[in-house]
Order: C-alpha cells, then structure tokens, then sequence
C-alpha cells in the first residue's frame, strides 16, 4: 500500500520514496540491471530492464519519469536539483561505493544539464548499517586505496562475542556515501541520512539476512 513507502522530503517539485517488503508501486519506475558497477545512464523516456544493462546510476530531467534502483542491503542515494529540475538514482553496494559512483551521477548531471552540486539536495535511505556489515581486511584495503577517510568510515571491534556481526573489521556504507556526496560539492545541510538498518529490519529485504535470491526495496524518485 502507498502508506507504507518510507517517502522523503527533498523539497518542492519532487517525490521520492522506498518501498517496503509489503509495499506497492505508486506508479512505474524505470529500473535498471545493476552489476555493481560505476555507470550512469541517461534516461530520456521509458525504457526497459534489458535496455539498461550494466547500470547502476540513472539520472532525468524529464518530468513524471521516476527512477528507480533496488538495494537489499546496498545503499540507495537519490539526488534532486530544483534549480535545473534534474533528479538521479544511485544504486551504491559496497563496490560501487569504493567506485565512487554517487560523485559520478553527479558528474553527468551537473554535465549534461549544468548542475551545480551546491544547489542538490540528496537522501541515502535505508541498507545495511555499520554494526551489521562486517567485512574482511581485503574490503577494508579497498576502501583504504581510494581514498576514504578511514578515521570516519572502518572500525576494528576486537575478536567478538560469537553473535553474527560482532567482531572484526566494520564498514559505515552510510558514512561512506555521505562524504563522497560531500565532496561532490552537496552542502552537507542538504544530505539526509536514514539510518536504517536493512539487515536488522526486517519490514525491508535484505540480502546478508535472508540470501541473494530474496526480493528488493525500490528506492524510486521522480520530478512532479
């Protein structure tokens, strides 16, 4: 039901949301076939799975045309400039993130339909969160080579306690995304963050949790 889409208020002149386990689709979204990758695709009208293959960021300027991204556990980064009525769609995993594809998508917008970064307003919605993405030192090299602030995004918690997650090297996706959008030029007074973990909560799918076959959350956002 429509009610129960987590929904965001970037401001006038756009609508965007993230689906629910039990939620329905308020109207189409263009989707695309995510590889965890880095490219953006330009979206100019409707097009189909198939035509996007090996996608994972979608940016319009086309109204009532909404995109869409699916996370089960990866981050999902919406982004919308009022000033040049442009919107984009970032499916960020953990590879993507290290790829820094939310600073890509907003290279193509601010190149294809003169964005300036400052005027964006952003929302990272729900994925797995900091306590719950326990990783290996090979992803924590990862992070480490392409320049993230270590000091704010990994911590090392010791051997653990033999509960699942607990212990060993953690990642902060939402940290992570945040000062890539940052240091894309988005004020940070205009980046929200909900913090909501998708491994822990269960009204949203979640890959770790559940498996890679499980279903996924739309994050979908759109100009009205």
């Amino acid at each position: 039901m429509f009610d129960q889409l987590l929904r965001y208020d970037l401001g006038e002149g756009a609508e965007a949301f993230t689906s629910r386990r039990d939620s329905v689709l308020p109207y189409p979204v263009v989707q695309g076939h995510q590889v965890h990758d880095s490219r953006v695709a330009v979206v100019e009208r409707w097009m189909t799975r198939e035509e996007l293959e090996g996608f994972d960021a979608f940016v319009t300027n086309v109204p009532a045309l909404a995109l869409g991204v699916r996370t089960a556990d990866c981050v999902p980064v919406l982004i919308y400039d009022p000033v040049h009525r442009a919107v984009a769609a970032v499916h960020a995993g953990w590879k993507g993130t290290v790829k820094h594809i939310s600073h890509r998508a907003i290279e193509v917008m601010t190149a294809r339909y003169g964005c300036d970064p400052s005027d964006m307003r952003a929302v990272i919605g729900p994925a797995i969160g900091p306590d719950s993405f326990q990783v290996g030192e090979e992803v924590v090299e990862q992070f480490r080579q392409a320049g993230f602030p270590m000091e704010e995004i990994w911590s090392h918690r010791g051997p653990g306690d033999g509960s699942p997650m607990s212990g060993g090297h953690h990642i902060d996706l939402f940290r992570a995304n945040g000062w890539l959008l940052e240091k894309a030029g988005i004020q940070p007074s205009d980046i929200s963050v909900r913090k909501l973990d998708t491994y822990t909560d269960v009204s949203f799918f979640s890959a770790r949790r559940e498996g890679a076959a499980c279903g996924r959350n739309i994050n979908a956002i759109r100009l009205v």
